[in-house]
């Protein structure tokens, strides 16, 4: 693992204590940032401290005016859900790794978790948000916050839950025979053999927040809905009154916003993560970033961060005290098979008791007729996906190959990667409603576009990752041996990728099938056009308030999405951890 060592340039004078406090060059800058992101943590703090009625009083507006405003919220809501979901990642994903029984349980949930609609989670959750600070606006922001974590967390945890599997065998063998405890071998090892991929899917994840941000920001409890100051809620307005100008400027404004966080906060993350790729030969170019410099060479952040990397630094020292190991039982493999047996039965019964509670529930207001149009409409919506799918896959696998392998196209891709994943697919519905409209195409096909707008980034981002934690020495290999076209992809480039390609497309796949909800049936003011398929079903159930087809449509969006994931995906990820990790 490549290693390297930072120096601030000013000398070895610069070992004083005197010398250490000098302010430099760079506090100019980073004094004015510290303050700036101080002033707007205890500004968006107060906000939400305010009643619901203060939301009444100051209903949306379209003046442009108000969108730096609206701006600052959505992205302090987008940031709390993903600093929720990096803490969901390091918690979930190695214990799904690290304990086989928990294994069989976490990851089948994890798929029935990311298929779930973002509309779903707000339906059911909001009045336990709202029950916790009755009459505040921060119960109605912690709803949009976890509505957004649903959105963002998935594909953070499969990504983190790949890296694990797949920890070069040298690497692991280096720590066995240093004795590194548990805890010390997932901070020193685990955890930095997965940082390049977990930070291309934060960025991911980040965009992905934006991709529902209108649906969060508007909290619905019976009759009435609580909409929230935010980009997403200017953008659900401006699309009820038509407003193009209106449009125009959220356009903008996210193109603002995202270039503003790639530069203090992804820019950095990409550059620092350079440092822990699994290489023996350093890269002749790596990524930069102005705020990273700034924060080893400014005194202040040296300073503010002298304690927190001390106790950082204990912390990665800890052996954490065993429990008394107990005699274990010698078992006969006989015995063993007899309790594998007997938890699966354990798991068999639970999903058996959640499926009949279900049945009875749904059997309040569903018929076998119901059952048998949305099985229907699912089919219909799966079609569209695998389609999607393997379009992205064609496109997005050559240009993230070239984009990880050049650091300095990179620099360049990724904020732009950003800005398009994150285009709510909602500002194309007054073009996709006029066109369908105006040329009276069919909507079963012209709508399928906007479902795979936001998640084929998910494909792009991870085989960007893949090309990037790509050994530099096995580079040189294939430039020595000459390879070229499909020989150089078949035997060298896919199955270097094809860990990430696999997650990248699972994680694609199941936000696709989420943002079916949206896509399959747009409005443009009064104009409405849908499609036919599962995603809009749920859509008009969720209109509708009609719980127990709204549970159908859900139980039948998670049975496609499992059933895939076993049948395809996950065939596909035992191949790859078994037969292409690199050693």
């Amino acid at each position: 693992m490549t290693m390297h060592v930072l120096h601030d340039g000013r000398g070895l004078g610069s070992s004083s204590p005197l010398a250490r406090l000098a302010p430099s060059r760079w506090d100019v800058v980073a004094l004015p940032l510290v303050l700036g992101l101080l002033a707007v943590l205890v500004f968006g703090g107060h906000e939400v401290a305010q009643p619901l009625s203060q939301l009444e009083r100051t209903p949306i507006t379209l003046d442009p005016s108000a969108l730096p405003y609206y701006a600052m919220r959505t992205t302090l809501r987008m940031m709390a859900a993903l600093g929720a979901s990096l803490l969901f990642t390091l918690i979930y994903a190695p214990l799904a790794v690290k304990s086989q029984r928990a294994g069989q349980i976490l990851i089948p949930a994890l798929d029935i978790l990311q298929s779930v609609p973002v509309l779903t989670y707000l339906s059911f959750t909001v009045t336990f948000f709202l029950g916790l600070f009755p009459g505040q606006v921060v119960g109605a922001e912690l709803a949009s916050i976890f509505a957004i974590f649903t959105s963002q967390a998935w594909n953070m945890t499969f990504s983190f839950y790949q890296s694990l599997r797949t920890v070069p065998s040298d690497l692991d063998e280096v720590c066995t025979g240093y004795h590194l405890s548990t805890w010390q071998r997932f901070w020193r090892l685990e955890v930095p053999f997965a940082v390049p991929g977990l930070v291309w899917n934060m960025m991911m994840s980040m965009s992905g927040g934006w991709f529902f941000v209108v649906a969060a920001e508007a909290v619905t409890v019976g009759t009435t809905t609580i909409t929230l100051p935010g980009v997403g809620a200017y953008l659900a307005l401006a699309i009820e009154q038509r407003d193009l100008t209106a449009i125009g400027w959220v356009i903008l404004t996210m193109l603002a916003v995202i270039l503003l966080y790639d530069q203090l906060l992804f820019r950095p993350l990409v550059a620092w993560a350079e440092r822990f790729r699994a290489d023996t030969v350093q890269a002749e170019t790596r990524p930069t970033s102005w705020v990273l410099t700034m924060v080893e060479r400014s005194t202040l952040f040296r300073t503010l961060g002298r304690p927190a990397g001390g106790v950082a630094r204990a912390t990665l020292r800890w052996r954490l005290p065993s429990l008394p190991k107990l005699p274990a039982p010698r078992l006969s493999p006989r015995a063993i098979r007899v309790g594998d047996y007997l938890w699966q039965a354990a798991l068999a019964a639970m999903a058996l008791y959640v499926a009949v509670d279900g049945i009875r529930f749904m059997a309040t207001g569903v018929t076998w007729g119901d059952v048998g149009h949305v099985v229907l409409l699912g089919l219909a919506t799966m079609v569209r996906v695998i389609v999607l799918i393997i379009l992205a896959a064609l496109i997005w696998v050559p240009v993230g190959v070239m984009v990880g392998m050049r650091p300095r196209l990179a620099a360049i891709v990724q904020p732009v990667a950003q800005f398009l994943a994150a285009f709510p697919s909602n500002l194309f519905f007054p073009v996709a409603v006029a066109v369908i409209v105006h040329w009276t195409l069919n909507p079963d096909i012209w709508l399928s576009p906007l479902m795979i707008l936001g998640t084929q980034w998910y494909i792009l981002f991870n085989v960007v990752a893949g090309a990037q934690s790509y050994p530099v020495d096995l580079r040189d290999v294939i430039a020595n041996l000459r390879l070229r076209g499909w020989k150089k992809w078949r035997d060298a480039l896919l199955p270097g990728i094809f860990p990430h390609l696999v997650t990248g497309a699972i994680t694609a796949s199941g936000g696709a099938w989420n943002a079916s909800i949206v896509a399959e049936a747009v409005s443009w003011g009064d104009t409405h056009v849908q499609a036919r398929g599962l995603g809009a079903y749920i859509a008009q159930m969720t209109t509708e308030a009609d719980f127990p087809r709204l549970v159908l449509g859900n139980v039948v969006m998670v049975g496609f999405v499992v059933l895939f994931n076993r049948m395809v995906w996950r065939p596909l990820y035992g191949y790859a951890e078994r037969r292409l990790r690199i050693s």
